[in-house]
């Protein structure tokens, strides 16, 4: 039925469903047969059991550890699913749907494979022999809503002042990092802060799959390539990278650095591309830097550490500490300076931080988002770019004025 239209295929199915129901002459309640045609009917045309954890807009992941453990993430919240598949093949199956019309393939000799659903859904797949108790499957479901900075303040995830400092570093071209751990919130934040973007700059997003949704006009969006069934013609993000140079950018955006790439994103901010993001993999703003030696040694340069702390400490102006609290609250923990160095070490300023008060008698975290009431060394150069941010806004306890042009 391929080149069919997705309502006729359904409408196709339906009805050769309910004619196959009715030579079999069986009776069931109109609950039970309508759940057994939605099973039969996502089977066949969707994702199996899969299909109603992807139509729930509440759920944010969906694991997958062998047929009969689904775990999902909802509200922050990890439970297990009342769904389960029929054996290992059923999994199989449905990762072979995924997969195969993306040109993908795993198996005994390729056992991991990662893609992204038609609605731009990551997705992660690993089977036997590395995956010892079945197939396992990963999606992290894509938004359809682009959340704003208004929504992350309605949440708390930052506060009215953050969000303001914030959109002035991003409008000046300061270089900014955001750091966190794994589902903590990253790529959420750097679509939000991406957005203060101004609309006449030419943006190039590079990234592992693609998940940001930049609204301005003016951009380039790049995904890396994996290998073909040979290892051959893998495209990874440090080529993008060099190649965005090239490309006449205005601000570069890279999804995560993991690797050699992140020596090419410092060149790239210490030679005249200011403005760019990224994210890092990382606990704290002092393991965001600690993050990046390691990933810039990965390059293949032999250079001396203090050498590459230089680096990092001229082209990143501000880390951005992005956390998943154990209740599953998602909050910018830390919006920290980097203020140059002191002998080797680089110097880090927290200009706002997040203070834990305690914890609720049901697992709630309690705390305040605050500034720490110092000044950044770099706000002569907001100033310069034409956002003069009032010294009240880094003042704990005080209101502040938004940043205003001249």
């Amino acid at each position: 039925m391929e080149g069919v239209p997705a309502a006729q295929r359904t409408t196709f199915v339906q009805q050769n469903i309910m004619r196959f129901y009715e030579q079999t002459q069986i009776k069931l309640p109109d609950d039970v047969k309508i759940e057994i045609f939605k099973q039969v009917l996502n089977d066949l045309l969707g994702f199996g059991p899969l299909q109603p954890l992807l139509d729930d807009p509440d759920i944010t992941e969906i694991m997958v550890n062998g047929p009969k453990k689904v775990f999902i993430e909802k509200a922050g919240k990890l439970t297990k699913s009342s769904i389960s598949f029929d054996d290992d093949d059923h999994v199989l199956r449905i990762i072979d749907r995924i997969i195969l019309p993306l040109g993908r393939r795993v198996d005994y000799d390729s056992p991991t494979v990662d893609a992204r659903l038609p609605d731009g859904s990551r997705v992660n797949a690993v089977v036997r022999p590395v995956a010892i108790d079945g197939p396992s499957i990963t999606i992290r479901k894509f938004r359809k809503d682009r959340l704003q900075v208004s929504d992350l303040i309605n949440y708390g995830s930052l506060t009215k002042h953050m969000a303001e400092f914030l959109e002035a570093c991003v409008k000046a071209h300061f270089n900014v990092v955001i750091s966190g751990g794994t589902g903590s919130g990253k790529t959420t934040l750097l679509n939000v802060l991406s957005g203060f973007i101004p609309e006449n700059e030419r943006i190039i997003t590079i990234e592992d799959a693609a998940e940001l949704q930049l609204q301005q006009d003016h951009v380039m969006r790049m995904e890396t390539k994996s290998a073909n069934a040979d290892g051959l013609h893998a495209v990874p993000i440090r080529e993008l990278v060099k190649n965005s140079l090239r490309m006449r950018p205005d601000r570069i955006v890279v999804g995560e650095v993991r690797g050699g790439e992140a020596l090419d994103m410092l060149q790239a901010m210490n030679t005249g591309h200011d403005g760019s993001l990224t994210t890092v993999h990382a606990n704290s703003p002092r393991d965001a830097i600690s993050r990046m030696e390691t990933l810039v040694l990965m390059a293949g340069m032999d250079l001396p550490l203090k050498v590459v702390r230089q680096q990092i400490s001229s082209a990143i102006d501000v880390i951005v500490q992005q956390s998943r609290l154990k209740d599953g609250q998602r909050k910018v923990t830390a919006v920290t300076e980097v203020a140059g160095m002191e002998g080797d070490i680089v110097v880090l300023t927290d200009i706002f931080k997040f203070h834990q008060t305690g914890v609720t008698t049901d697992g709630k975290v309690e705390g305040e988002l605050r500034p720490s009431g110092i000044r950044p060394l770099f706000t002569p150069r907001l100033e310069a770019a034409g956002y003069k941010l009032g010294a009240e806004i880094f003042m704990t306890g005080k209101q502040a004025d938004s940043p205003t042009r001249r």
